[in-house]
């Protein structure tokens, strides 16, 4: 009897750059899974860095960092009244050094990202690696971390077009910027700690969540229960962090 000829699996064709972004919204796991054949993050990153750097120039032109930092304090009571105790030129060094450190901060949000998604990518490695025994590549999942942020960038050319049309930049939350959470409809005057619990319930959040744990199965052998419970699980955990540290500053 002859034998029957074995026909190797076809690997996907190779994507170029351009295809991976694209496919990032449309179809993401053909990027995820592209990732065990190049795992350059790269071109997001970049993507990433010139629009969150746009977004920070024009609340820097529109808003002020000054105005950021005021509306920041708004939110916060005991650090309100902290401050409104300290006599005026004291309060005034304050605000000033406040208003500095916000300023720097926010203009290096590119490199603090970048230290950030390697922090996640770790998290998630150790977590898969030695809590499901998967296997997984931490070059690949780093990969993926970079390229799950792209949705993001949605939030900040809405912040930063409603800023261009005119939005006035009292109440302005620079951490909260648009209203794709309920806790963005709570302000100062409302409860902390529904506003910590509420804002994390964000749909471009959760998109970027149920990316990650898509990439997750297409990168490692990890099955998508696994990896869902696992991205989530950590999900949950830095929400109650959030609620937690609310309740004691409120």
């Amino acid at each position: 009897m002859a034998a029957s000829a074995v026909v190797p699996p076809q690997e996907p064709a190779p994507l170029s750059e351009a295809q991976r972004l694209v496919d990032t919204f449309i179809a993401p796991s053909k990027t995820f899974t592209d990732f065990r054949r190049n795992a350059s993050w790269w071109a997001p990153f970049l993507i990433i860095a010139v629009v969150s750097l746009s977004f920070i120039y024009v609340v820097d032109q529109k808003v002020g960092f000054r105005k950021v930092v005021e509306n920041q304090i708004q939110l916060q009571p005991k650090r309100a009244a902290q401050l409104e105790s300290l006599p005026a030129d004291q309060r005034e060094k304050n605000m000033a050094l406040q208003v500095t450190i916000t300023k720097i901060i926010s203009y290096f949000v590119p490199a603090i990202a970048l230290i950030l998604y390697a922090l996640f990518a770790g998290i998630l490695f150790l977590t898969l690696k030695f809590g499901t025994s998967a296997d997984i590549k931490y070059k690949h999942l780093f990969a993926l971390i970079v390229y799950t942020r792209l949705p993001e960038l949605l939030r900040a050319l809405l912040a930063t077009l409603s800023l261009l049309a005119g939005v006035s930049g009292d109440g302005f939350n620079i951490e909260n910027p648009v209203a794709t959470n309920p806790g963005y409809f709570i302000g100062p005057d409302g409860s902390a700690v529904l506003r910590a619990l509420l804002t994390p319930l964000d749909v471009i959040t959760l998109w970027t969540l149920v990316l990650t744990a898509i990439g997750i199965t297409c990168i490692s052998k990890t099955k998508r229960g696994t990896a869902f419970a696992v991205v989530f699980g950590w999900y949950v955990l830095v929400l109650l962090v959030r609620v937690a540290l609310a309740a004691a500053t409120s």
